[in-house]
């Protein structure tokens, strides 16, 4: 991973598609760690995390991350998912947010020199290989440890860098427990 400390950096963090990676391969992320991590790679500039929330659900267990993202250092790019039913009378829940990350994107083209883009959607190549037309680095974060891989082979082949989640793990995510039934996540409260 090639990162300069003088270089202007900006996260950008699809956040279902982190989650999904993450648990692909075990991981809990300790957001507090990845902005610190990142803090001290260059000059971190913006940290964007995207979601889509259900704006009538009391409780969604993503409302306290989001709460403390925001709190927390990070800019929280959110909308209202939809709720429908699918043709076999499931309730399932739409909310894209690949348009709201790729605008913000472009435009941080213009005042950053390194984005690091926490997803593995192959939609984003054609972004990737936008932003790096205007002179800016891209590296991606995702996965292809998981099977199958997280990250579209388009994608990867686009970023300047390959940044495996799994290998970024010691440094991002809570750390794990052993216990007799296996290994389990820790269950300090770092929020």
């Amino acid at each position: 991973m090639a990162f300069y400390k003088d270089e202007r950096l900006a996260l950008f963090i699809d956040g279902a598609n982190l989650y999904s990676a993450a648990r692909a391969v075990g991981l809990e992320i300790d957001f507090r760690k990845l902005f610190k991590e990142f803090q001290t790679r260059g000059r971190l500039i913006r940290a964007n995390y995207y979601t889509a929330l259900l704006e009538n659900d009391d409780y969604s267990p993503i409302r306290p991350l989001v709460d403390w993202l925001a709190y927390n250092g990070f800019n929280v790019i959110k909308k209202s998912a939809r709720e429908f039913v699918d043709r076999e009378g499931r309730k399932r829940v739409r909310g894209n947010m690949d348009v709201e990350l790729a605008v913000d994107m472009l435009e941080a083209a213009a005042w950053a020199d390194h984005i690091v883009l926490f997803s593995g959607n192959g939609d984003f190549r054609r972004l990737v290989e936008a932003v790096k037309a205007k002179g800016v680095r891209v590296s991606v974060v995702s996965t292809m440890n998981a099977s199958p891989p997280m990250i579209s082979d388009d994608l990867r082949r686009e970023a300047d860098t390959f940044i495996e989640l799994v290998d970024l793990g010691e440094l991002i995510a809570r750390p794990r427990r052993e216990t007799a039934d296996g290994p389990q996540d820790d269950d300090r409260d770092d929020d």
